[in-house]
Order: C-alpha cells, then structure tokens, then sequence
C-alpha cells in the first residue's frame, strides 16, 4: 500500500512515523479494488443545544450533520481512494433509522486538507484543516469553513467561523481506534461533537 495514494499521508510526508502504527495503516490509503471497513460505536453524536435543532435538521436531510442528542449509536465506514481523494461513507444507526454521511478528503498545492461533507447535488459542507502527528495521534484544526449550495461557494467569515477538531488515536486498552470531533463557535462554544471507537480492516472492494 502505497502512502502516496492517500492525501493524509501526503501531506504529512516524513511525519506519518510519528502515528501509532495502527493509524498509520488507517492514514495510508487504500489500494485500488479494495475498501477499507470500520464498525463500531459512537459513545456520543450530536448537540445538547435542542434550540439548534431547527438549524441542523435540513444539513441532516443533506448528510452533514445530525440534529439531536444520541448515545450508542452504532456506526460502519467504508473508506475508498477515488481520484487521489480519501472518500468515506459512514453509516449511522439513528433510532429513526439508518442515517448516511459520505465526504471526500483532498490535499491542496499548499499543503492543507479539504473536506467536502455532504451530497454534491444538494449541499456541502467544506472545511480546510491544518494536520498534526504527535505521541502516535492524529490531530486536525480548521482554518477556514464554508458552505457549497450548487454552483454557489460561501465562506463563514473568520469572525463567526466554528472551529472544527479531530483527534484519532489508539485506544491501548481495548487495542481500538478512537475518533473525537467537536465544532465550537464564537461565543455560543460546543455546537456539536460525535466520539467513539472501532476496530479497521482491508478487504476486497465487492462494489
């Protein structure tokens, strides 16, 4: 498996040794005809502001982001390489049913992460990350956030622009991968987050 396919690996280069080696196999890619699999549990996924729920609910129908407050929620991902981008397609198990995100992750000439969260023909969230590899964690801080509605791209000032964090690491005791996520916004603070673990595997692409 070649790092070079995947734009995580890319644009850490060199620093990709500095990831548990599980993540480091997570990060590399996935090579053509094969999917990599990921199921698990989310402890936690959602917003406790109810009053924010209006506002989530149409990014919801869209594949962005879920409104309300769940706990356990089963989870699968399937990660593919596309074009040189890590494209990922979660699936949520919602008490209202199955509940689908899917984004696609590319590496941009000045070395920063894009991810495009959502359904193209509809809307899409987008973000540019900074990457970190430290202590064999992988962390992510947005620079910048906007919003994709058809042909039309918005960027959220930087004044009102949520941050958005990831941190994925190696849970050493139950030998899982942990997954955190959290947007805060000026001034309101944790608007969202969604956490949990599961265990990755390599197998061979039945699509």
């Amino acid at each position: 498996m070649r790092f070079s396919t995947s734009p995580y690996a890319r644009a850490l280069g060199q620093r990709m040794d500095d990831l548990h080696p599980a993540l480091r196999a997570y990060f590399s890619g996935v090579a053509p005809g094969q999917v990599g699999v990921g199921e698990g549990t989310f402890e936690r996924v959602g917003t406790r502001r109810r009053w924010l729920n209006p506002f989530l609910r149409p990014l919801q129908r869209r594949g962005v982001l879920v409104a309300g407050w769940h706990t356990g929620v089963p989870f699968r991902v399937e990660n593919r390489i596309e074009a040189g981008r890590a494209v990922a397609e979660r699936i949520l198990q919602l008490p209202g049913g199955p509940w689908v995100m899917r984004d696609s992750v590319a590496l941009t000439p000045q070395g920063r992460l894009v991810d495009a969260i959502g359904r193209p023909a509809l809307a899409t969230a987008t973000a540019s990350f900074d990457v970190q590899a430290s202590g064999g964690t992988m962390r992510l801080r947005s620079r910048a956030v906007g919003l994709r509605i058809g042909p039309l791209r918005l960027r959220i000032p930087a004044v009102l622009s949520p941050v958005v964090r990831l941190r994925e690491a190696h849970d050493a005791a139950t030998g899982a991968q942990r997954v955190d996520v959290t947007i805060d916004a000026p001034i309101i603070g944790r608007v969202y987050e969604y956490g949990g673990t599961f265990t990755y595997r390599i197998e061979e692409d039945a699509r």
